[in-house]
C-alpha cells in the first residue's frame, strides 16, 4: 500500500491544487523552447509534484515509466563511487550532494554521457533529454562550475532543471543561465482543502477543528500536513483524542493538541534542545545542548531545519518582550549557515545567545 501522499500526487499540471499563474506559464513553456529552469522554495511546497507533472506536459505518460539504476563512477583519484540514478527514456534524476567533496566528478559524467546519447523515442515531441538535479543548493563550488560550463556546451540536446531550497548557495552563472520559478509554500486554507479532499477519497471523516489544528502546525508544508494526517488517523480513527478548541479560532492551540498529532523522532529531540536552552543556562548545559545538536546532524538532519524547529519551539516558549529578539538572531545564524561550512559552530552560538537573552530577561537586565 502507497502513502496518501503519494496516492494523491497530482499528475498533470492541470490537476495541481495552487499556483494556477504558474501551471499556465509553465504549460505555454511546455509548448515551446523549453528553457534551463531553477525551481526553488521552500520544502514540502510541491516543487518535485510541479517538475514530473512539467516533464509529463514536454513528453508526455511515458516520463512515469522509470527505473532505478545503481552506476559506478571513477574519480580522479581512482576512487570508486556507487550512485543511484532514476531515469526514463526521457530523463535522469540524480542527487549529487550526498557525494559530497566528489559530485564534481558524477555531474561531469552524468552530464556529458546523456547530452551524447540520442533521444531513444523517435516520436518524442521534443529532441532533447532532461536532467534533474535535486537539492542543487547542496553541490560544491567546484561542481556547480562544471555544470555551469556543461550547460553551455550541450543546450541543444540536454536541459537541466535544478530543485533547490534556496538560491543563495547557488553561483550567479548558473542563476543567469536559467529560468528562476519560485514556488510558494500553500496558504493554511489550501492545505486544508487538499487535506478534506484526501479525506473524502479515502473516505475518511475529517472533522474542521483537525483539518484547522493540521495545517496550522504543518508551517506550510502540505507534504509534512498529509503525512500527519495520515499518521494520527491510523493511532485515532475517529480523532477523539483532538477536542475542538475555541482558541484555536483565535490564531492559538493547546501545546497538549500538538504533541497530539504524532511527529518525527528528530523534531521531537530537537523540541528537547529547546527546551534545555531555556531551562538552564550555563556552560554545563551549553555543552549538553551541543551534544544535542552532533546528534541531530549526525543523523543527516540539515542544519537550518534545526535552527527552523528549535526557533519554533522557543517562540512558543519565550516571553513576548524576547520573541522578536530571538528572530533576529534565528536569521541571523540562518544567514551564517548558509554561508558557513562548520554548522555546529553556528548553531552552538545561537544557543549560546538565547541563553544569554533569557537570562537577561529574567534577570531584567537591558538587552542590546
Amino acid at each position: 500500500m502507497s502513502l496518501w501522499v503519494d496516492k494523491g500526487r497530482p499528475r498533470t499540471l492541470d490537476s495541481l491544487d495552487y499556483h494556477p499563474e504558474l501551471s499556465n506559464r509553465l504549460k505555454a513553456l511546455a509548448q515551446g523552447d523549453f528553457p534551463h529552469t531553477l525551481f526553488y522554495g521552500p520544502s514540502g511546497a510541491g516543487k518535485k509534484t510541479r517538475i514530473m507533472a512539467t516533464l509529463r506536459e514536454l513528453f508526455g505518460p511515458g516520463v512515469e515509466k522509470i527505473r532505478i539504476e545503481q552506476r559506478t563512477f571513477l574519480t580522479p583519484s581512482k576512487r570508486k563511487l556507487d550512485v543511484n540514478i532514476v531515469q526514463s527514456n526521457y530523463h535522469i534524476e540524480i542527487t549529487p550532494s550526498d557525494l559530497g567533496n566528489y559530485d564534481r566528478s558524477v555531474v561531469q559524467e552524468v552530464l556529458k554521457d546523456i547530452a551524447q546519447t540520442q533521444q531513444v523515442d523517435l516520436n518524442a515531441r521534443k529532441r532533447f533529454k532532461v536532467v534533474i538535479i535535486n537539492e542543487a543548493d547542496g553541490m560544491s563550488r567546484d561542481a556547480q562550475s562544471a555544470l555551469r560550463r556543461t550547460m553551455e556546451k550541450f543546450t541543444s540536446s540536454l536541459r537541466i532543471i535544478l530543485c533547490a531550497n534556496s538560491t543563495s548557495k547557488i553561483i550567479g552563472p548558473i542563476r543567469s543561465r536559467c529560468l528562476l520559478l519560485r514556488v510558494g509554500a500553500p496558504s493554511e486554507a489550501t492545505i486544508e482543502g487538499v487535506l478534506k479532499q484526501t479525506a473524502v477519497q479515502e473516505d475518511v471523516k475529517l472533522p474542521d477543528h483537525v483539518a484547522t489544528l493540521l495545517a496550522r502546525i504543518s508551517y506550510g508544508n502540505l507534504r509534512r500536513a498529509l503525512l500527519s494526517f495520515e499518521a494520527l488517523h491510523t493511532q485515532d480513527p475517529d480523532f477523539k483524542t483532538i477536542k475542538p478548541d475555541h482558541s484555536l479560532l483565535r490564531g492559538k492551540q493547546d501545546q497538549r493538541d500538538i504533541d497530539t498529532v504524532p511527529r518525527p523522532d528528530w523534531e521531537k529531540y530537537a523540541a528537547k534542545a529547546a527546551e534545555r536552552i531555556l531551562s538552564e543556562q550555563t556552560p554545563e548545559r551549553l555543552l549538553e545542548v551541543r551534544g544535542m545538536f552532533y546528534e541531530l546532524l549526525v543523523h543527516c538532519i540539515p542544519a537550518t531545519l534545526i535552527l527552523t524547529t528549535i526557533t519554533r519551539r522557543l517562540l512558543d516558549r519565550v516571553d513576548e518582550e524576547i520573541k522578536a529578539d530571538v528572530t533576529y538572531w534565528s536569521a541571523f545564524y540562518d544567514h551564517r549557515l548558509r554561508q558557513g561550512s562548520k554548522h555546529i559552530f553556528h548553531l552552538e552560538a545561537f544557543a549560546a545567545k538565547i541563553m544569554q537573552l533569557h537570562k537577561q530577561h529574567l534577570l531584567g537586565f537591558t538587552i542590546d
